[in-house]
């Protein structure tokens, strides 16, 4: 096993942020300026977290046949995170559906990242290459700067996404 890799603190941190952001929103109350800036920078966040994460860890991962399950597992749900912040986005933020598609996905976005930390990122660990490990985190840092850059607010309801 190599080394206990900085990839994993470094995606903790921004695992952290994002339960700060959650909590922040959980605090405002309908269509305020400061619920549509949070909602703005978490969807951001997410974005650019998810997509550099799949660039960096689970492109890696995807090549270890013991974590390919857990590796699609993610990749998927980063999809449905996706789908829920855009659905969101397209969800009057005064409403009583904003905030229960709200909680539905800090739910679901919680319980993903536990997953992340507590099960995934220790069964990845065992499989790394010190190599592996500096290129992660050569590419997250890269791509993570430049997915936040690009990603955006997109709202689209659900039943209107594509697959």
């Amino acid at each position: 096993m190599a080394g206990r890799s900085d990839i994993f603190e470094r995606l903790k941190q921004d695992h952290d942020l994002h339960r700060e952001l959650l909590e922040r929103i959980e605090q405002t109350h309908g269509e305020s300026d400061e619920r549509a800036e949070l909602f703005e920078k978490l969807t951001v966040e997410l974005k650019g977290h998810a997509a550099a994460e799949e660039q960096a860890l689970y492109s890696t991962m995807m090549r270890k046949p013991e974590t390919t399950d857990e590796t699609r597992h993610s990749v998927a749900e980063h999809h449905e995170i996706e789908e829920s912040l855009n659905d969101i986005a397209a969800t009057d933020m005064a409403s009583g559906a904003w905030l229960v598609k709200f909680r539905q996905l800090r739910h679901d976005y919680l319980h993903h990242i536990d997953e992340e930390e507590e099960e995934h990122f220790p069964d990845f660990a065992e499989h790394l290459t010190k190599e592996d490990e500096t290129y992660m985190e050569k590419v997250f840092e890269r791509r993570k700067a430049a997915e936040t850059a690009e990603a955006e607010v997109t709202p689209e309801r659900k039943e209107d996404a594509k697959e």
